[in-house]
């Protein structure tokens, strides 16, 4: 091949050209040419661009000195590999046109279409493709254009290839892992393109038409959006959209109503609550004089009965309704009825529900509880963030609570996010990718449930499902079955149940959620497989000999279903 040769090639190709692939391989072999091979093997039809991306991540991540691909024309492999930094694919029917994207173009993908080439032509046109130089001189200004307009990461790996090479590893464990974590999700390009937008660069303390900086006529109007889109999406009285995270949009409600040592009522960690509920080591827990509620420990629901006893007798300022894992319907109704007829105000944080609450999929807690509270990420899909729904008596007391009390300046450019978020949950599909959701969460509680495992409640009226591993597997704690499904690339985290009997750090429960599955567009079919291999692995006697095998198939599954992303986003 001579000193342009390549030392190893990435290769693919979709069903129109998998009859190549006997071609190239063999080709490689004679030539002493190494090679990955990302398929297609077979000739049911594929998805093209599925195949190219692996080609590409090879190439950019050095893998591979250069790359092919093929299909039926050559073109659609061309067009989606070079929507990629870096990549310069090129189409070649005949020897002349491989000869001049090598010597002219500096290319180091040759397409190549079936319809057009034969095999013995497709020979021809790799021989010169891998033998001839990149002639350099005036076409190298006019490559570095090419690069010069690319995508923003280019940028990032010149500058710190150690971070780019950070997030490219963790763009392909998210593309081949299972994201089961029932608080994560993938966001739109929409979301991402305005999370990283220049409005990262203003500062503006303060709220729209009142802000501490100059320059933020533009940004105010990012806000108000924000805010009117919230109010709309929601149907509250008012919204304040800067909260950084659902921590602090929590922390803040207190901080408007409450002073030190306060009684607060609120669900416990252990039994489904989150660490702004009060927890000893959170700051909630720290300030106010904390009484806990639960579940009824015959059924793993919210024991509403205790709840309603406990505010007779605490006669607490604030009640908090919500939790980070209960898998079953919130009575918020219920919960605003019990606080207003013992004194005290309601706060719901739907973190965890507010895409099922926006449309309609689960009871709203408004306008029934004085303050709501919710992430925008989980099964919202937008940025991480917080944001805090109120009635209008108390949005002053809650604005001045987020700024100055709280936090200083707003991320403009995630307020910019969460308005995008907001938009896409106003669109109809967004009820239907929430159905999905709601689909998925039952067929996957349904397979574990077949596959022996004991779920807290008996199982799901939403995005979560808890399993208890203490009825069915006994010695099995849930930091050894997270790390054993970790292995085979399914994605969970381990979580306490009612009457934890471990510690916090080890657990009894594995708390599983399909939101970002269903962002895949995976389906019930899916999940029951998925629920299949769970059991495979965690019941087997010798749980680390299924490890390997669950993994490939997982991974085969993951690319029949990629990221949302078209672009290659190391």
């Amino acid at each position: 091949m001579g000193d342009a040769g390549a030392r190893t090639v990435s290769f693919a190709m979709d069903h129109r050209g998998v009859c190549f692939r006997p071609v190239l391989i063999d080709f490689f072999r004679r030539n002493d040419i190494d090679y990955i091979d990302h398929g297609t093997g077979r000739e049911e039809p594929v998805d093209y661009p599925v195949y190219v991306r692996p080609v590409v991540r090879d190439i950019l991540e050095k893998n591979a000195d250069c790359g092919v691909l093929v299909c039926g024309t050559g073109t659609g492999m061309a067009m989606a590999a070079n929507r990629f930094c870096g990549i310069r694919a090129a189409v070649a029917v005949n020897e002349k046109m491989a000869e001049l994207s090598r010597r002219h173009g500096h290319a180091n993908v040759l397409c190549l279409g079936s319809r057009w080439v034969s095999g013995e032509g497709a020979v021809a046109i790799l021989e010169v493709f891998f033998s001839t130089k990149f002639e350099g001189g005036r076409h190298a200004r006019r490559i570095a254009l090419l690069d010069k307009n690319c995508l923003p990461m280019k940028r990032l790996q010149e500058v710190d290839p150690q971070i780019f090479a950070s997030i490219g590893r963790e763009r392909r464990r998210q593309e081949e892992h299972l994201e089961l974590i029932a608080s994560e999700n993938f966001t739109s390009e929409a979301v991402l393109e305005a999370a990283g937008s220049v409005l990262t660069n203003k500062y503006a303390e303060g709220y729209p038409g009142y802000r501490y900086y100059g320059g933020c006529e533009f940004v105010d109007e990012v806000e108000q959006i924000a805010r009117h889109r919230a109010l709309q999406l929601f149907g509250a009285e008012h919204a304040n959209v800067q909260p950084h995270s659902g921590t602090q949009a929590n922390l803040a409600v207190y901080g408007a109503i409450l002073r030190p040592g306060d009684r607060i009522l609120t669900m416990s960690l252990v039994e489904g609550g989150h660490l702004t509920h009060g927890h000893s080591k959170n700051l909630s827990g720290m300030l106010y004089a904390v009484t806990h509620y639960g579940t009824d420990s015959a059924d793993g629901f919210i024991d509403y009965r205790s709840l309603e006893e406990l505010a007779e007798s605490e006669r607490p300022k604030l009640i908090t309704v919500g939790a980070s894992a209960h898998p079953r319907t919130i009575d918020f109704e219920r919960v605003a009825d019990i606080a207003h007829r013992n004194g005290a105000l309601v706060l719901a944080d739907i973190a965890h529900i507010a895409g099922l609450v926006v449309t309609g999929l689960h009871p709203s807690p408004l306008p029934h509880c004085d303050f709501v509270t919710s992430t925008t990420h989980k099964t919202l899909r937008g940025p991480r963030g917080g944001i805090i729904l109120c009635k209008k008596e108390f949005a002053k007391a809650v604005d001045g609570s987020v700024f100055p009390g709280n936090q200083g300046g707003p991320l403009m450019h995630i307020i910019a996010a969460k308005a995008v978020c907001f938009l896409e949950a106003l669109q109809p599909s967004f009820r239907a990718y929430q159905e999905l959701i709601l689909r998925n969460a039952r067929a996957l509680a349904r397979s574990l449930l077949r596959n022996g495992f004991h779920l807290v409640s008996g199982g799901t009226d939403n995005h979560l499902l808890l399993i208890d591993l203490r009825k069915n597997l006994p010695e099995m704690d849930g930091l050894r079955a997270q790390r054993l499904l970790e292995g085979a690339h399914i994605s969970t985290n381990r979580n306490t149940v009612p009457g934890e009997t471990r510690s916090s750090f080890s657990t009894s429960g594995l708390r599983l959620g399909t939101p970002a599955l269903s962002s895949r567009a995976m389906g019930e079919a899916e999940m029951e497989q998925i629920g299949d291999w769970i059991g495979e692995i965690l019941t087997a006697p010798a749980p680390e000999d299924r490890v390997l095998p669950v993994r490939d198939a997982v991974r085969a599954l993951c690319r029949r279903f990629p990221l949302p992303y078209a672009h290659y986003e190391i």
